[in-house]
């Protein structure tokens, strides 16, 4: 039987808060040209048939951004600020003083500062697909909230990987995208399963999963360890900011590379 799929639903404090940010938001950063990802159906990064397809990477101001993701005007395109090469310091600094650019007691136990802090906005419909990543994740909600599905490393035998053409999303004249091959780019090998209605038919082995759901709400933080299997959705207009330290290649990392390699060598179980 598959799991019941609802919306990700707020309070009306959590609403309130919202708007309250992004009015902050609209005046402290407004005219601030940044990095927003955009596709037809909120899936950035995600397989969609035997691609590997990529979001349209759009230059808009932040104003522009907020009155899209307000209503005030209307798109048939999914908007989402999910660029992960530390766009919180890289395009918006001005926002550094109301956040953290680091968190002290991680960054004291880690012995070292983040490689990343990423800024995250976007629309209700706009989904992360499943991947990991080699990262000590530090998820922080500012409002809204995220609902997680947690894998870990130990269930990569039951979790399907094949090999995808990449290619990028791209928004036509007429509102419409096409998706353009990357041409002369290697495959990628990602994940096609999704967690919420897995094809248990065709990925028999995902049966033998052990998926954690974890809802993140508004001024709560999440610890995601390097390597762990995870897939977010988010409530519309949800603000998080989140810190990347890099893992330490030692016997953790080694133990992953040996399950994943029997898991090449045989086969999913």
């Amino acid at each position: 039987m598959e799991p019941h799929i609802s919306p990700v639903s707020q309070s009306d404090d959590q609403i309130s808060l919202l708007m309250l940010l992004q009015y902050l938001l609209q005046e402290k950063v407004g005219s601030k040209v940044i990095s927003v990802a955009v596709t037809p159906n909120g899936f950035a990064d995600a397989v969609n048939g035997n691609r590997f397809v990529m979001p349209e990477e759009r230059q808009m101001s932040f104003s522009s951004l907020l009155d899209i993701v307000e209503g005030k005007i209307k798109s048939s395109a999914v908007f989402y600020v999910q660029k992960q090469c530390s766009n919180l310091m890289e395009e918006i600094p001005e926002l550094t003083g109301d956040v953290q650019t680091h968190i002290p007691w991680m960054s004291e136990a880690l012995g070292k500062l983040p490689d990343a802090v990423n800024f995250w906005l976007g629309e209700e419909s706009a989904v992360t697909s499943m991947h990991k990543d080699h990262y000590e994740n530090l998820y922080c909600v500012i409002s809204g909230q995220k609902e997680f599905v947690l894998l870990p490393p130990t269930d990569r035998p039951f979790i399907p990987y094949e090999l995808y053409q990449p290619a990028t999303y791209r928004q036509k004249d007429d509102g419409t995208f096409e998706i353009v091959d990357e041409e002369n780019s290697p495959k990628v090998p990602w994940i096609p399963l999704d967690p919420l209605k897995p094809d248990f038919e065709r990925f028999p082995s995902y049966r033998h999963a052990k998926a954690l759901h974890c809802t993140v709400k508004a001024g709560e933080m999440l610890y995601l360890p390097s390597l762990w299997f995870h897939h977010v959705r988010q409530s519309h207009g949800c603000i998080a900011v989140n810190f990347w330290y890099d893992m330490e290649y030692d016997i953790k990392y080694n133990y992953f590379q040996l399950v994943e390699a029997l898991t090449n060598a045989v086969g999913s179980l």
